[in-house]
């Protein structure tokens, strides 16, 4: 398999055979350190389907599918891991182990049984904190000052597997979910690697994750992303961090809907929730407590632009507000 620079790896005699299953960009450095690695050899990945995107609807390649391509690996695409097909075919691959990061489909019993070792997942959180599909936006939006990422043996159960390892990551001020994930991404990569290393070597061994502190994370949704002015400052700070870039936070302003980018907390009050006032240089919107300042706003059909551009083009009236 090739390095991450293109060139084959040497994986030697004693490689690990693994299937390896993901789907977004966050499971790209985790797929990258794999076939970097002198220890594993990934024989295929599974992926989500190819998916439409952008105006012309046209069938893309998951970021995962993708680097699985440029690698010259064998690209499973199933609708659903359960299907007869995708069974079969793994049992043909016959890997000792299959590590996931956000595959985005739950892997039924039959498939979890076939490698020697398991399922190996690394989650973006620390379990049990935000189970689910989001807890990267989740940490940011509840005001957590550390999270982390965890590898735990994959079952059936949403994220309850017993933990292998896990790191710890600082949640920034200013952090986007964008941001914190990339770092997570990263670390969380070579976090999979040494758990692999660990279950191979015998020297590692999971534990059970504790009763206490379980919470979730389901997905984002649009309406999540809607922003709430009624709420403090800081809550509407954290809120539009906790769905940037995806899928972007929004408000709506004379019947159409803006897109918003991350806001900073002004210490200005005398505004009601949503209500705009405009200055040379800044765009204030009022929430529960003190105003929020605007940074980019991205009209309908329209590029972002800083809020006192766009302020001057909407020739906002007073008393106007988001809502």
């Amino acid at each position: 398999m090739p390095d991450e620079n293109g060139a084959p790896a040497d994986k030697g005699e004693l490689s690990v055979r693994l299937v390896f299953a993901g789907t977004p960009e966050a499971a790209v450095p985790s797929l990258r350190a794999l076939l970097a690695s002198p220890r594993h050899e990934v024989l295929a990945a599974v992926t989500r389907p190819d998916a439409p995107a952008g105006r012309g609807r046209t069938l893309v390649r998951s970021p995962v599918g993708a680097l699985a391509d440029d690698a010259g690996l064998e690209v499973l695409t199933p609708r659903r891991p359960s299907e007869p097909e995708f069974l079969d075919r793994l049992r043909a691959l016959a890997p000792v182990c299959c590590p996931v990061v956000a595959y985005g489909a739950l892997v039924p019993r039959a498939a979890l049984d076939i490698p020697v070792h398991g399922w190996v997942n690394l989650h973006f959180s620390l379990l049990p904190a935000w189970r689910g599909a989001a807890p990267v936006q989740a940490a940011i939006r509840h005001g957590d000052e550390l999270t982390g990422a965890s590898t735990f043996a994959l079952e059936e159960g949403l994220d309850t597997g017993s933990v292998y390892g896990s790191l710890t990551e600082p949640v920034c001020s200013t952090d986007t979910a964008g941001q914190l994930l990339d770092r997570l991404a990263t670390a969380g990569a070579r976090l999979l690697v040494s758990t692999l290393d660990g279950i191979e070597d015998d020297v590692l061994s999971p534990v059970p994750q504790p009763a206490d502190g379980v919470t979730h994370a389901p997905k984002v949704t649009e309406d999540d992303a809607r922003v709430d002015f009624t709420v403090p400052a800081f809550a509407v700070d954290r809120q539009v961090r906790s769905v940037t870039p995806e899928p972007g936070a929004w408000t709506s302003f004379r019947d159409d809907r803006i897109k918003l980018g991350p806001v900073a907390v002004s210490g200005e009050d005398g505004l009601a929730p949503g209500q705009l006032r405009v200055g040379k240089r800044e765009v204030l919107a009022g929430t529960a407590t003190t105003a929020v300042r605007l940074g980019e706003v991205r009209p309908p059909g329209r590029k972002p632009v800083p809020a006192a551009d766009w302020a001057r083009g909407a020739r906002i009236e007073p008393g106007e507000r988001l809502a």
